[in-house]
């Protein structure tokens, strides 16, 4: 029999549900305690009680330790998508050796079964306006074009970096969603940058 859930718990577990439909994405510890002004710990433990009372799942992503944490209502049907690590300038995209593991993406979130995605972890706070944070997983639809106000990953000298897409006449820019950041500008035969994907959704662990 499913366990009743505290006024506080249901509520917890309405402001998960909301934060998510809003933004594709659960809301962080961080964000769960600045909502109802209790520390991160206490915030932590309201989840642990959800996972204990059935209303959040957790399920194995990357690393041997990683769980991911996501409501109990979601789909069951999964698509094993890879996770890659640092990804090599000259090398295949999805060469095995820039693989970190895989990530089981419930088939409702995918618009087309043919298409070809990876994960990719997010380093740093420079998406933070795009409620996406260190640590996060980014689910990215592997495609070399990007349309303007597209959130892409990008290789740019090497170096694969997660930002909003932009054009200014001929220059490229990749621009960050943090109030204190520059853009990245790129104009023709200054830097190498090359597309790799269209960011679609993004996988929070708590």
């Amino acid at each position: 029999m499913e366990r009743p859930l505290t006024r506080r718990q249901e509520e917890v577990l309405a402001f998960i549900r909301e934060f998510s439909r809003r933004h594709g994405v659960p809301p962080t510890v961080r964000e769960i305690g600045q909502r109802f002004r209790v520390t991160p710990r206490a915030a932590f433990d309201h989840l642990r009680a959800l996972e204990r009372k059935g209303r959040l799942r957790r399920r194995a992503s990357a690393g041997r330790t990683s769980r991911v944490l996501t409501l109990a209502e979601s789909g069951t049907s999964a698509r094993e998508v890879p996770i890659l690590g640092r990804i090599a300038a000259g090398g295949p995209l999805l060469a095995e050796e820039n693989r970190e593991g895989t990530l089981p993406v419930a088939a409702e979130w995918l618009a087309r079964s043919g298409e070809e995605l990876f994960g990719l972890r997010v380093h740093g706070e420079s998406m933070i306006g795009a409620h996406i944070v260190e640590g996060d997983l980014v689910l990215v639809r592997r495609q070399d074009h990007a349309q303007p106000g597209d959130i892409v990953v990008a290789l740019v000298d090497g170096e694969a970096t997660v930002k909003r897409f932009a054009r200014d006449g001929e220059a490229v820019l990749l621009k960050p969603e943090h109030p204190t950041l520059a853009p990245i500008v790129v104009r023709p035969g200054e830097k190498d940058v090359r597309i790799l994907g269209k960011v679609i959704g993004v996988v929070r662990e708590l």
